[in-house]
């Protein structure tokens, strides 16, 4: 049985990893009530070792199985909610990025959602290129 209060720890959970952390806030019940459990997640953010990258000027390629995801052909935009996380991701800088797969990204976007195989493919290429 878990103990209710009417203050809250607020948590995040990475766009990158999956895991939840700690954001530093409180959440509070104005009615006073024990409504809340120790801690809750309120929203989507960056890790601190995935915030440090990503101030570095690196992108997260995070890998997701498209069929587990729910993806559909017409869907353009993959949601961090409904993404099964395969547990492989790489780090490119931003202008690698840009070069290799030959699009511009915007400086505040984090990562990018792709499918399996493309991680063994740029890998592919680091070894020939070597």
């Amino acid at each position: 049985m878990t103990e209710k209060s009417h203050v809250s720890l607020e948590h995040h959970v990475c766009l990158v990893c999956g895991t939840s952390f700690d954001t530093g806030s409180l959440l509070l019940d104005r009615r006073l009530r024990a409504s809340m459990d120790r801690h809750t997640t309120t929203g989507w953010g960056l890790c601190a070792e995935h915030q440090r990258m990503h101030s570095d000027g690196f992108v997260a390629l995070v890998e997701c199985d498209p069929q587990r995801s729910g993806a559909r052909s017409s869907d353009r935009l993959l949601k961090p909610g409904r993404a099964y996380r395969t547990g492989r991701l790489a780090h490119l800088r931003r202008e690698v990025f840009a070069r290799v797969f030959d699009v511009s990204i915007d400086t505040d976007q984090p990562l990018v959602f792709i499918e399996p195989g493309v991680i063994e493919r740029l890998q592919s290429m680091v070894a020939a290129s070597d």
